[in-house]
């Protein structure tokens, strides 16, 4: 069903109207729509926000619905990832499974768009990415799904990675994934080198994760500004975290901002509260475009995180401090319309003509719904009724 009309909701916390949807497009926005024969939903006064956007997570980790995961690994990086890649197999974990309870929990609290992270490595070959294209494909026109073929494990430290994530790219990955070229592959030239090469081979775009810190992070990001002139690939890069981004030396990091926006290379924050970060109003006033996402959910890494926009929301605004009505309202662009900017979707607005991808959500302004955190209470996927209540309409494996 594409065709929709929603009654008595207040789009951006305006005061309350009608929306009418025809063949998956907002057709009208208006006070008593007369459209017999026409499903209809009562928002009950509800505020309607474009559909929330995960621009940041990794459908293939998960372990929900699965045994509880105890974690003795700690947070080193290098262990963390060593240790998942075995968990993988003593786990049983399904990617195909998982990342189609992830993504449906994602779709239940309001989620229309998704950037995944898939993880392409010599251990586990292609078989994880096989997985969640499985889920892609089966939950079209519930949510959509963007993949990044992605070398967790390293790629010039790990031969046969770079042959995996081509393969990846030809299998229909729709951006070559990248990951701390110092800190993690100690190569950067081989790295970057690497995957803007099969960026350029096959017309695609870039996400890098950057955790590398300070100066060192810093560099990279210059190594990557300086590919992405050179390849003429403004607009098409984005780095994932940013941490050196937050660095304390301001003077420094405003400079980077300035050579970032001018190559148009988009920022992706978690809002890390055990790292420094991006600041929001920094990068933003920049003329940078940026999103967010929650990263991993309930994996071999952490257990904190929920698949819940509205409640990364809270985390971007508490690590930033932000507080005040306005800057609440800033973080709630920031998880909808800015994510969906990143991944290239211009239309995302309730506005006529737009595609009808929103969610119904509590609160009298803005601001409160974003401390209220939810629960949604409709998901609309261009027409389509695809969560209620914060659980997704589609029956969950």
């Amino acid at each position: 069903m594409t065709d929709l009309l929603i009654r008595n909701l207040r789009p951006m916390g305006a005061p309350a109207t009608d929306l009418l949807i025809r063949g998956g497009k907002v057709a009208v926005i208006a006070p008593g729509i007369d459209a017999p024969g026409i499903a209809t939903e009562d928002a009950g006064g509800a505020i309607a926000i474009p559909g929330l956007v995960e621009a940041h997570t990794h459908l293939d980790k998960t372990v929900m619905g699965m045994d509880w995961y105890e974690n003795a690994v700690g947070t080193a990086l290098s262990a963390m990832i060593k240790n998942e890649r075995g968990a993988r197999r003593e786990l049983g974990l399904d990617p195909a499974r998982q990342s189609m309870r992830h993504a449906l929990a994602l779709v239940g609290n309001g989620t229309t768009h998704i950037r995944s992270h898939v993880d392409v490595d010599t251990e586990n070959g292609l078989a994880v990415l096989e997985g969640v294209l499985q889920t892609r494909d089966a939950l079209r026109g519930t949510v959509e799904i963007e993949i990044v073929a992605f070398p967790q494990s390293g790629l010039m430290i790990r031969p046969g990675t770079l042959d995996l994530l081509d393969r990846a790219m030809a299998m229909g990955a729709d951006l070559v994934g990248g990951l701390d070229p110092c800190g993690i592959d100690r190569d950067p030239k081989g790295h970057l080198d690497a995957i803007f090469a099969l960026a350029d081979k096959y017309g695609r775009g870039i996400d890098i994760h950057l955790h590398e810190p300070g100066e060192m992070g810093a560099f990279s990001l210059e190594l990557i500004l300086e590919r992405t002139a050179a390849l003429g690939m403004k607009g098409r890069v984005a780095i994932s975290h940013a941490f050196c981004l937050g660095m304390p030396d301001w003077n420094r990091v405003e400079g980077l901002l300035v050579e970032l926006a001018a190559q148009d290379i988009a920022i992706l924050t978690t809002g890390a509260p055990s790292r420094e970060v991006p600041s929001v109003k920094r990068v933003q006033s920049a003329g940078l475009r940026m999103g967010a996402g929650c990263d991993g959910v309930l994996d071999t890494w952490n257990p904190w995180n929920r698949p819940d926009m509205l409640d990364r929301a809270r985390i971007v605004a508490q690590k930033n401090n932000l507080r005040a009505d306005a800057d609440l309202e800033v973080v709630l662009d920031l998880v909808t319309t800015g994510g969906a900017t990143v991944m290239g979707v211009t239309d995302h607005r309730l506005a006529v003509g737009c595609t009808a991808d929103l969610a119904l959500i509590p609160g009298r302004t803005l601001a409160e719904a974003v401390a209220l955190g939810g629960p949604v209470q409709l998901t609309v996927k261009g027409g389509r009724v695809t969560g209620r209540e914060g659980k997704p309409v589609a029956e969950v494996p």
